[in-house]
């Protein structure tokens, strides 16, 4: 058996996503600015799913943008903000602890330019809180990033209210809503978001198509020069195909989002109450205010990457935390920011589902990861001191 629990890396592009990206590769597939037929086919699809797009996000159309992809996004938005704050005499940014490199790197690169950066702190359940955003915003503050959802552990931030308290002190406010889009329904009028980066593979679309939504009123400036592509923000001549797969499959995630919920959190739900039954295993993350296929612990005495070639071994695809860090031999940074040891941080395994998994499939990870844990603990020795302690 074959059990694909990797979703949150990314997932199936589903069957009418790739329905409707064929005709525009072998019949619509003239470029979208050109002013022959075929050309015009190609603009017509681009409306169309920027419409779409727009509609599921509570925003207008020319609030979105299309993009390589969620880092992309993130890196167009924070690299924006900051400059548009500097411009002002406001170099002071905030963001979490817990981003994606997407976001840290930028803040990081962002430092060494001469901007200050505060990094908040979480807490044991991975969710920062408000009271710790309002007080780190000053009068130099440029703009606030906060992810909506993490990408290792599945912790949903309390997006709304972060919003609102950047709203009243007049900063702007991202937020990486990567893992969260077509999983969560997501209002960015509602919940005063500026601007916020998506990718459509995760969520049954193509790689490499992504968008930003930069709310109106806000004077987005170019990130790619060339053409006058995407309202004269970003040059480059769009990717009509996989933009149009990521607005089908969005508007299918959206439409099918109570029934897919339902059934992937009880999926979560079952893998979570099951494996807390092996000794020493610790859950990372909120218990409930996490994403819907989102499974995330630590398993003490192990390593990780001796678990994963293990469970392969057995048809169980998973990962121990972020695939864009898969090669990375140190400890997540999000399971370190949560309190975690470096040597439990070690032994970390991330299952993400989705609808496509079924019961069986989950109980056949419940049979087997147990008894892969108990093999690597009988060969090691961190577990035999563990033991010893104990005793």
């Amino acid at each position: 058996m074959i059990v694909y629990a990797d979703n949150a890396a990314t997932t199936a592009v589903s069957k009418k996503s790739i329905e409707a990206m064929l005709p525009y590769f072998d019949k619509y597939y003239g470029n979208p600015s050109s002013v022959h037929q075929i050309g015009r086919e190609a603009a017509k699809a681009l409306i169309e799913a920027r419409k779409t797009v727009a509609e599921s996000l509570g925003a207008e159309e020319r609030e979105i943008y299309f993009t390589s992809g969620g880092t992309e996004a993130d890196n167009w938005a924070i690299t924006f903000a900051a400059n548009l704050g500097a411009k002002k005499g406001k170099k002071h940014l905030i963001t979490t602890k817990i981003e994606h490199h997407a976001v840290l790197y930028m803040f990081e690169k962002l430092e060494k330019e001469g901007f200050e950066v505060t990094y908040l702190d979480v807490y044991k359940d991975g969710i920062v809180k408000i009271e710790d955003v309002e007080k780190a915003i000053r009068q130099d503050t440029a703009l606030v990033s906060v992810m909506y959802a993490n990408n290792e552990i599945g912790t949903i931030q309390p997006i709304a209210q972060i919003g609102k308290i950047c709203r009243e002190k007049g900063v702007l406010f991202h937020t990486d809503a990567v893992q969260a889009v077509g999983h969560l329904p997501i209002n960015v009028k509602d919940e005063n978001i500026d601007m916020l980066s998506l990718s459509a593979h995760k969520f049954h679309g193509p790689k490499g198509v992504g968008a930003l939504y930069c709310k109106k009123g806000i004077k987005l400036e170019s990130f790619l020069l060339g053409g006058g592509q995407e309202m004269g923000k970003r040059a480059s001549t769009e990717n009509v195909a996989g933009i149009v797969g990521m607005a089908a499959a969005l508007k299918q995630s959206i439409s099918e989002m109570t029934e897919n919920e339902k059934k992937v959190t009880a999926m979560r739900d079952k893998l979570i109450e099951e494996l807390s039954k092996i000794p020493h295993s610790i859950l990372n993350g909120h218990r409930t205010k996490r994403l819907p296929g989102n499974v995330n612990f630590c398993f003490e005495g192990i390593e990780g990457e001796s678990m994963l070639l293990l469970l392969d071994m057995k048809g169980i695809c998973a990962s121990s935390g972020s695939a864009c860090t898969s090669g990375s031999l140190d400890p997540s940074h999000v399971l370190l920011a949560i309190g975690l040891p470096h040597a439990v941080a070690h032994g970390s395994l991330r299952l993400t589902v989705c609808e496509y998994n079924t019961g069986q499939e989950i109980e056949y990870i419940i049979e087997e990861l147990p008894k892969i844990i108990q093999r690597l603990r009988e060969m090691s020795p961190v577990w035999e001191s563990i033991i010893k302690e104990e005793k």
